[in-house]
């Protein structure tokens, strides 16, 4: 997908649209991956799945949900090393238990945000601006009212 496509409202964007309501049950998916796990990877399964299919302003939520999933996965993965790591030096029991406190909280916002930001977007037809972001898609989060 071109850059310059990511900032311009989609042409034939409506409701029915290829593949914006598989980019809504992906979205739901990894929200309810808060309460039960599995359903997160069935959400990037169905993102990879359908991703080609879609239109092209869809195409860059499913790309973003995809991105979401993976950085997640590596985020998980360094976060266990770090855990086994503190746990081989001989860190205080506490130590990798409060990073655990931190870490999912911070993962915790950080999903749900993304999701936010996408499903805002979605529900307006429009693309996600940078799919590609390790943020919230080159959106301006803020929780203040303008």
């Amino acid at each position: 997908m071109s850059q310059s496509l990511a900032h311009e409202l989609p042409v034939n964007a409506d409701k029915s649209a290829r593949g914006r309501g598989v980019a809504i049950v992906v979205y739901m998916l990894f929200l309810g991956s808060v309460l039960t796990v599995v359903t997160a990877p069935i959400g990037v399964l169905i993102a990879h799945l359908k991703r080609q299919r879609a239109e092209p302003w869809v195409e860059s939520h499913l790309q973003f949900q995809i991105r979401t999933f993976w950085l997640g996965m590596l985020g998980g993965g360094l976060f266990v090393a770090t855990w086994q790591l503190l746990g081989l030096v001989g860190a205080p029991a506490v130590a990798p238990w409060a990073l655990g406190y931190v870490y999912f909280t911070v993962c915790l916002i950080w999903m749900v945000a993304r999701c936010g930001v996408g499903i805002s977007r979605l529900t307006s037809n429009q693309p996600v601006a940078d799919p590609r972001s390790l943020a919230f898609g080159g959106a301006r989060v803020t929780l203040a009212d303008e």
